[in-house]
């Protein structure tokens, strides 16, 4: 446990080293809240969310989703990919730990800053726009986890498939940002055209939002079966295919 936990924090510090990766779980979500909270104000707008709430309460369990996509999509593949290219992974297996440790505190490691880059979210939406939430943070802290593991497993995914560090954040990129805009993750569905308010059926970030978003706003967990059901099957099909594909060299 005494290396497990060393292990853990040297690959946080190498995680925040990563600019990129940084930026965008733990500042930009917070930065994009303050862009809108100010230019919409947090007024209670049923009318457009058809429940009591502002932009800032809606938009707060999506950004959610920006924040679990940026650390999967991006910050896993590339530090993976670049890990691997550098010959770290391969010394890492050599050592006395076992491999599951790599990999259980790297996990940890971008779970915290997942909730790190949560827990600013939610306290800027609080200080500055009086942050509403009508569900329970028990359920909301569940249905956060099930949805980084979700997406962290397609992360370990693209890492084990891709050959460099720069093509892990090519496709990170290619896959992360058309689903941040078309999933009611970046912008409220309720303003694209209808044509693509479709296509946000067919990707996986809008059923982060819609399970996150649904809790936050008080729904219960049998209401929200089928992002529960999209979410699991996800986990379960990202951690077998990435548990056979993953190379350490």
């Amino acid at each position: 446990m005494h290396g497990l936990g060393k292990f853990f924090v040297m690959q946080f510090k190498l995680y925040l080293r990563e600019p990129l990766a940084f930026f965008f779980s733990l500042a930009y979500p917070a930065l994009l809240l303050l862009l809108f909270g100010f230019i919409y104000g947090n007024q209670p707008a049923p009318e457009f969310w058809g429940r009591n709430f502002g932009t800032v309460d809606a938009s707060v369990p999506a950004y959610t989703a920006i924040i679990i996509g940026t650390v999967a999509l991006m910050g896993i593949p590339i530090d993976t990919a670049t890990n691997r290219e550098t010959g770290v992974l391969r010394r890492y297996r050599a050592t006395p730990l076992q491999p599951a440790a790599y990999l259980i505190a790297s996990i940890a490691v971008y779970l915290v800053i997942a909730l790190l880059g949560m827990g600013l979210l939610v306290l800027t939406g609080k200080l500055v726009f009086g942050l509403r939430m009508e569900g329970s943070w028990f359920s909301i802290l569940v249905a956060f986890i099930l949805s980084a593991f979700s997406f962290y497993s397609v992360g370990y995914l693209i890492a084990s498939v891709v050959p460099t560090s720069r093509i892990a954040q090519a496709v990170g990129m290619v896959i992360f940002f058309p689903m941040m805009f078309l999933s009611g993750a970046g912008l409220p569905l309720q303003l694209l055209p209808e044509g693509l308010q479709k296509v946000s059926d067919f990707l996986p970030m809008s059923y982060v939002v819609r399970l996150i978003q649904g809790l936050w706003f008080g729904d219960s967990w049998v209401d929200l079966w089928v992002p529960v059901l999209v979410l699991v099957a996800m986990l379960a099909l990202g951690t077998l295919l990435s548990s056979r594909m993953f190379r350490w060299d």
